[in-house]
């Protein structure tokens, strides 16, 4: 049972502070992984430019949501995330207000895939149209009534379209595209399926591209003027049209796992992952009704493992292994800024000219503020957020309504942004 608390002392002033946000500031949604665009973007302004030590005032503090690494979506006066409890594992509603339980449905099996005893659900749920869409570590699909959690359907990756887990369990968050829900499990009956988004029903399956799923979430892209999907496996980047045809692939061998979501602008596609790989830049473009996808530079300027990257401006930001952070030009692939000692490796988002980064240390996990700037490393302030797992922190942050959500396995923190 999901367990809320508001800060001592803050319950009245809550209650103001709600009525005070404008209308633009209490719509401000996060739908899904990474924010509505799947970059890490977020459109907000107005947000505090510097942090006391103990970090921007705590509104409420959720607990009871299990044990994972999900992050949290957020959609009207709902905060949407996933976790396991006992035997099985939930998809949860939580109140945007106060972050009290509004329900909580049975996605499917819990525990830990691969070694390392990571359990918990991986990937974020997707809301979107009255709907909710989440998926389990061992490959539950669902789809439930997002005002009252009841269930609408429920499909298998394994079982029912020949996907194979990956070695430590699915971690992509579905993707909502229209009348159908888009998820990858891999394997030699297509890596890519498409399903009615109110039956589950198979629409197509990618028997052309048959990569095995690695971790990494499909993103929407226009390119060349064709919608499609863009996904990153082991072995390949690939484009997929809307009715599962592969529109163009350009092979890019990775290296135990690979987990970075790609980023796409203008023509070009992006892509990161760790484990000494590196990062490349992809040109897509077309002619006579072809694709094909040419590479405009590969190296080790950016060595992403799991926090991900985001593109502001010109320049790509992230953690680079063995590196640190960094901002790197995104035409040349060159380093703008590199620094190892100010702030650990972690997750991070942007909004109003700032990032976000989450450290993800497992005994000090600390967020911290910086500018955002190809010109160099400008902390602008740091906390250490109470009640820690002793787990590593890989719940991305999401930044919505003015408030900042730090997920950390079994507890949701809800932090107020807005300047004064």
């Amino acid at each position: 049972m999901i367990a809320s608390h508001t800060v001592p002392g803050l319950a009245a002033a809550l209650l103001g502070l709600l009525s005070a946000l404008p209308a633009s500031s209490q719509a401000a949604d996060w739908p899904q992984w990474r924010g509505p665009h799947r970059d890490g973007l977020s459109s907000e302004t107005g947000l505090r430019r510097e942090w006391p030590d103990e970090g921007p005032p705590l509104v409420w503090r959720a607990t009871g949501l299990g044990l994972g690494y999900a992050s949290v979506a957020v959609s009207g006066d709902q905060i949407f995330t996933a976790g396991d409890r006992g035997t099985e594992n939930f998809v949860m509603a939580l109140n945007r207000a106060d972050g009290k339980q509004a329900w909580a449905a049975k996605l499917g099996k819990s525990g830990a895939p691969g070694w390392g005893n990571f359990a918990g659900v991986r990937g974020t749920p997707t809301v979107d149209g009255g709907q909710v869409f989440a998926l389990g570590q061992f490959g539950d699909l669902g789809a439930f009534e997002a005002a009252t959690g009841k269930p609408l359907w429920h499909r298998h990756l394994v079982d029912d379209f020949g996907g194979k887990r990956p070695e430590w369990g699915f971690a992509e968050s579905p993707l909502v595209d229209g009348k159908q829900v888009v998820v990858t499990p891999g394997g030699p009956k297509g890596a890519i399926v498409a399903l009615n988004r109110q039956t589950g029903e198979l629409l197509w399956q990618t028997q052309d591209f048959t990569d095995e799923a690695q971790y990494s979430s499909l993103v929407q892209a226009q390119i060349g003027g064709v919608a499609q999907y863009v996904q990153l496996t082991m072995a390949n980047v690939v484009g997929v049209a809307r009715d599962g045809k592969v529109l163009w692939r350009a092979p890019r061998k990775g290296a135990t796992a690979v987990i970075p979501t790609p980023v796409v602008r203008d023509g070009f596609v992006y892509v990161t992952s760790g484990y000494g790989t590196g990062c490349n830049l992809f040109q897509i473009t077309q002619a006579g009704g072809q694709f094909s996808a040419g590479q405009v530079y590969a190296n080790k300027v950016m060595k992403n493992h799991h926090g991900g990257v985001v593109l502001v401006g010109n320049h790509v930001y992230g953690y680079s292994d063995e590196v640190g952070w960094v901002a790197q030009d995104w035409k040349t692939g060159k380093a703008a800024w590199e620094e190892k000692d100010k702030a650990g490796k972690g997750s991070l988002t942007a909004a109003d000219g700032l990032l976000i980064l989450r450290e993800e240390d497992e005994k000090n996990s600390r967020v911290v503020l910086i500018e955002t700037s190809p010109k160099g490393y400008h902390e602008l302030g740091r906390f250490a957020p109470p009640d820690q797992s002793g787990t590593h922190a890989w719940a991305h942050p999401v930044i919505s309504g003015g408030r900042l959500y730090l997920r950390d396995q079994d507890v949701l923190l809800a932090y107020d942004l807005k300047a004064k």
